[in-house]
């Protein structure tokens, strides 16, 4: 296999849940090829440099293998390699996001009379 579609590879390699999605980042530019934008249509090859935005998330990965069926995650795993940086950052962000408080984390739904009341009283 000489190159595989990029967003069949990255549904594949299990990092959007549908190749529609991966296709949807692409076009977004949440998906860099080598450093550059690049479109869903263009062929990967083992080596390649990828770096993918996923909501919150985000790696920085070199393709050691192609596949066009996405299969169990053991599987997925083997079709990258996560750079060493990509991984410190990755956790580093979900300690940041585990030990934050949501700043809405305390409001629930619209506001009672009695918050109505002070808001007004504020105001």
């Amino acid at each position: 296999m000489s190159g595989i579609r990029l967003d069949k590879w990255l549904w594949a390699a299990r990092f959007f849940k549908t190749r529609s999605l991966a296709t949807e980042a692409v076009i977004g530019g949440k998906v860099r090829r080598n450093g550059s934008a690049t479109k869903p249509a263009h062929d990967i090859k083992v080596g390649d440099r990828l770096e993918i935005a996923n909501s919150e998330t985000r790696w920085t990965v070199t393709v050691i293998a192609l596949s066009e069926k996405r299969g169990p995650a053991s599987e997925a795993r083997q079709l990258y390699e996560e750079s060493a940086e990509s991984v410190a950052a990755r956790e580093a962000a979900q300690m940041q996001r585990k030990f934050t408080v949501e700043p809405a984390a305390d409001l629930h739904g619209r506001p009672t009379k009695r918050d109505r009341r002070q808001l007004d009283r504020y105001r």
